[in-house]
Protein backbone atom coordinates (compact mmCIF):
# COMPACT_ATOMS: atom_id res chain seq x y z
CA UNK A 1 0.00 0.00 0.00
CA UNK A 2 1.25 3.46 -0.91
CA UNK A 3 -0.13 6.77 0.31
CA UNK A 4 0.59 9.91 -1.66
CA UNK A 5 0.40 13.48 -0.39
CA UNK A 6 0.84 16.40 -2.77
CA UNK A 7 1.94 19.90 -1.85
CA UNK A 8 3.14 23.07 -3.52
CA UNK A 9 0.05 24.15 -5.42
CA UNK A 10 -1.18 27.72 -5.42
CA UNK A 11 -1.92 30.81 -7.45
CA UNK A 12 0.65 32.10 -9.93
CA UNK A 13 0.66 34.57 -12.79
CA UNK A 14 1.08 33.42 -16.36
CA UNK A 15 4.75 32.93 -17.16
CA UNK A 16 5.57 32.05 -13.58
CA UNK A 17 6.75 28.82 -12.00
CA UNK A 18 5.62 26.39 -9.33
CA UNK A 19 7.13 23.25 -7.91
CA UNK A 20 4.85 20.46 -6.77
CA UNK A 21 6.01 17.76 -4.40
CA UNK A 22 4.51 14.37 -3.69
CA UNK A 23 5.55 12.53 -0.55
CA UNK A 24 4.96 8.79 -0.61
CA UNK A 25 4.70 6.37 2.26
CA UNK A 26 5.98 2.83 2.10
CA UNK A 27 9.41 1.26 1.95
CA UNK A 28 9.04 0.13 -1.66
CA UNK A 29 8.69 3.60 -3.17
CA UNK A 30 11.67 2.98 -5.41
CA UNK A 31 9.85 0.13 -7.17
CA UNK A 32 7.03 2.26 -8.49
CA UNK A 33 6.70 4.34 -11.58
CA UNK A 34 5.49 7.79 -10.52
CA UNK A 35 3.48 10.31 -12.41
CA UNK A 36 1.26 13.35 -12.47
CA UNK A 37 -2.20 13.80 -13.93
CA UNK A 38 -4.36 16.89 -13.89
CA UNK A 39 -8.05 17.68 -14.10
CA UNK A 40 -9.49 21.03 -15.06
CA UNK A 41 -13.11 21.94 -14.27
CA UNK A 42 -15.50 20.18 -16.62
CA UNK A 43 -12.74 18.13 -18.23
CA UNK A 44 -11.43 14.61 -18.03
CA UNK A 45 -8.40 13.83 -15.92
CA UNK A 46 -5.42 13.85 -18.26
CA UNK A 47 -1.88 12.54 -18.26
CA UNK A 48 0.86 15.08 -17.61
CA UNK A 49 4.09 13.18 -17.04
CA UNK A 50 5.63 9.97 -15.70
CA UNK A 51 9.03 8.74 -14.53
CA UNK A 52 10.44 5.24 -14.10
CA UNK A 53 11.65 3.90 -10.77
CA UNK A 54 15.27 4.78 -11.51
CA UNK A 55 14.48 8.17 -13.00
CA UNK A 56 16.26 7.18 -16.19
CA UNK A 57 13.19 7.51 -18.38
CA UNK A 58 10.46 10.14 -18.48
CA UNK A 59 7.42 10.89 -20.61
CA UNK A 60 5.52 14.13 -21.06
CA UNK A 61 2.25 15.18 -22.61
CA UNK A 62 2.81 17.37 -25.63
CA UNK A 63 1.06 20.26 -23.88
CA UNK A 64 3.74 20.46 -21.17
CA UNK A 65 6.84 19.20 -22.95
CA UNK A 66 9.69 21.67 -22.64
CA UNK A 67 8.01 23.50 -19.74
CA UNK A 68 7.52 20.86 -17.03
CA UNK A 69 10.15 18.60 -15.49
CA UNK A 70 9.49 15.52 -13.40
CA UNK A 71 12.12 14.18 -11.02
CA UNK A 72 12.30 11.88 -8.02
CA UNK A 73 14.41 11.33 -4.94
CA UNK A 74 14.01 7.71 -3.86
CA UNK A 75 15.94 8.35 -0.65
CA UNK A 76 13.26 10.86 0.35
CA UNK A 77 10.31 8.95 -1.12
CA UNK A 78 9.41 12.08 -3.03
CA UNK A 79 8.59 12.96 -6.61
CA UNK A 80 8.63 16.52 -7.90
CA UNK A 81 7.02 18.43 -10.74
CA UNK A 82 8.77 21.65 -11.72
CA UNK A 83 6.36 23.74 -13.77
CA UNK A 84 7.78 26.66 -15.73
CA UNK A 85 6.28 29.14 -18.19
CA UNK A 86 2.86 28.44 -16.77
CA UNK A 87 -0.21 29.24 -18.84
CA UNK A 88 -3.84 29.81 -17.80
CA UNK A 89 -4.71 26.51 -19.48
CA UNK A 90 -2.47 24.74 -16.95
CA UNK A 91 -5.04 25.58 -14.27
CA UNK A 92 -6.23 22.31 -12.76
CA UNK A 93 -6.08 20.02 -9.78
CA UNK A 94 -2.83 18.07 -10.06
CA UNK A 95 -2.74 14.48 -8.85
CA UNK A 96 0.30 12.42 -7.97
CA UNK A 97 0.14 8.76 -8.96
CA UNK A 98 2.08 5.53 -8.46
CA UNK A 99 2.11 2.41 -10.59
CA UNK A 100 3.59 -1.06 -10.33
CA UNK A 101 3.78 -1.33 -14.10
CA UNK A 102 5.50 0.64 -16.81
CA UNK A 103 2.95 -0.33 -19.45
CA UNK A 104 0.73 2.30 -21.02
CA UNK A 105 1.37 4.92 -18.35
CA UNK A 106 -0.55 7.55 -20.28
CA UNK A 107 -3.72 5.68 -19.37
CA UNK A 108 -5.45 6.38 -16.05
CA UNK A 109 -6.21 2.70 -15.66
CA UNK A 110 -2.52 1.78 -15.44
CA UNK A 111 -2.03 3.60 -12.14
CA UNK A 112 -2.57 1.89 -8.80
CA UNK A 113 -2.47 4.75 -6.27
CA UNK A 114 -3.61 8.37 -6.29
CA UNK A 115 -3.11 11.37 -4.07
CA UNK A 116 -5.86 13.78 -3.07
CA UNK A 117 -4.67 16.46 -5.46
CA UNK A 118 -3.39 20.01 -5.17
CA UNK A 119 -4.90 23.02 -6.90
CA UNK A 120 -2.84 25.02 -9.37
CA UNK A 121 -4.33 28.26 -10.65
CA UNK A 122 -2.62 30.36 -13.30
CA UNK A 123 -3.96 33.86 -13.79
CA UNK A 124 -3.67 35.74 -17.08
Amino acid sequence: QVQLVESGGGLVQAGGSLRLSCAASGRTFGRYAMGWFRQAPGKEREFVTAITWSGSSTDYADSVKGRFIISRDNAKNTVYLQMNSLKPEDTAVYYCTAATTYYNLRSRGSWNYWGQGTQVTVSS
